[in-house]
């Protein structure tokens, strides 16, 4: 084995980061279960009332970011460490949002 490889297998940082991904696996199976049950109440409500939840509008926006941050972890196309190491999302991704304002400028 080349020193190179060596030097990769003991980096505590690399297996810390192995430990955060098991750990945001985790978080990221109980926030889908959440989203779910968020998506069937929305889903009732519209049905029976006709309106949608403000409070679960919002709830499932800053659920979907919570999962989005995940698994820009996960992939590591990101460093950034989601709730409850880093803030809980208030909106969505920053990303996501000038990609929508960019599409409504467009279509005016």
């Amino acid at each position: 084995m080349s020193n190179e490889i060596k030097d990769n297998l003991t980096q505590q940082s690399t297996w810390l980061r192995g430990l955060y991904m098991l750990l945001f696996a985790l978080f990221y199976s109980i926030a889908e279960i959440v989203l779910f049950a968020v998506v069937i109440f929305q889903f009732l409500l519209k049905l029976f009332t006709a309106e949608s939840n403000a409070r679960l509008l919002k709830l499932g926006q800053s659920l979907a970011t919570y999962i989005y941050q995940i698994i820009q972890f996960l992939t590591f196309n990101s460093d950034y460490q989601p709730y409850p190491f880093g803030a809980w999302p208030k909106s969505e991704p920053a990303a996501l949002k000038k990609q929508r304002i960019e599409s409504d400028e467009t279509e005016s």
